[in-house]
């Protein structure tokens, strides 16, 4: 393959990568790979792997680390290079740098430098996964990855809600039951969702259906691979006083009252101020029968 080897100008390039079939990188992230003075690598293996799949020469030149542990040194040192003229190309191990990836702090950094940040866009697990899901694309919310705690992942579930947009979430193939399992409990079984798994790879999967027939599916299967999960946008709902009584009795079983409130006005779609209430005059009613 030619590559369009000329020198780049001095600055940050971030360069999409694919996140499966290597084929999905662009022709200019290549180019820019084949021409960078410099290219950093969340993985360098994986870097110099996909570098050798396409052709890409290094001639002498560094691929350095640079993932979620590298400190201020790190940044420090690119920041000089990039400031003494040379060009760096950044590549997350796999789909676009700083989505769920690292890269942040590095964009900063030479942005506060003044330093010229570019982007070569291309693979994102975020968009294939939305192109395939049959879900509203207009307007989504990228979550990323829920807290691994359970009783921190729902009440995080329940702030989400009320977002009138598509969800989409990353999630490691262990957790991926008891998410959607959390996801049922608090936004309700009906809601349609979504698993995408291995996308643009060999054993790419994608099963669709509501968050109570997800939730039993996934139970009784052993998921592999990489998982982007997605939930349709909320309907209203009429919800009965009595249920979010019951509801709040169970929560408060096991959660403080400002949790249980929390979870169960996003299980409802609920304002949650009205629901704490309800919660505080429970609360008040138990003190009363304890006394």
């Amino acid at each position: 393959m030619n590559f369009q080897i000329k020198p780049l100008s001095a600055g940050l390039y971030f360069v999409a990568t694919p996140i499966g079939a290597a084929r999905d990188i662009t022709l200019r992230g290549l180019d820019i790979l084949a021409s960078a003075d410099l290219i950093a690598a969340e993985d360098t293996r994986t870097a110099r792997k996909l570098m050798e799949i396409h052709g890409v020469p290094l001639n002498g030149r560094k691929v350095v680390a640079f993932h979620d542990h590298s400190g201020e040194g790190a940044i420090a040192r690119l920041i000089a290079d990039m400031k003494a003229g040379k060009s760096v190309a950044y590549v997350s191990e796999a789909g676009t740098p700083l989505v769920a990836d690292p890269g942040y702090e590095l964009g900063r950094a030479a942005i506060a430098e003044g330093i010229n940040v570019l982007s070569a866009p291309g693979a994102s697990a975020v968009l294939a996964a939305l192109t395939v899901s049959g879900l509203a694309t207009d307007r989504f919310a990228f979550v990323g990855f829920l807290p691994a705690a359970k009783e921190q992942r729902k009440t995080e579930i329940a702030g989400l809600r009320d977002v009138p947009f598509t969800l989409v979430f990353y999630e490691s193939p262990k957790r991926v039951q008891e998410m959607l399992t959390d996801l049922r409990d608090v936004l309700g079984g009906k809601r349609e969702a979504v698993v995408c798994r291995e996308l643009t790879k060999k054993f790419e999967e994608v099963t669709r259906g509501s968050l109570d027939e997800l939730a039993d599916v996934f139970a009784a299967r052993q998921t592999k691979g990489e998982v982007v999960v997605l939930v349709g946008r909320a309907g209203a709902q009429d919800v009965a006083e009595t249920d979010v009584v019951g509801a709040l009795r169970d929560a408060m079983k096991t959660m403080r009252v400002k949790d249980a409130a929390t979870v169960v006005a996003g299980a409802m779609g609920l304002p949650r101020r009205q629901v704490y209430q309800m919660a505080l005059g429970l609360g008040d009613e138990e003190l009363e029968d304890d006394a």
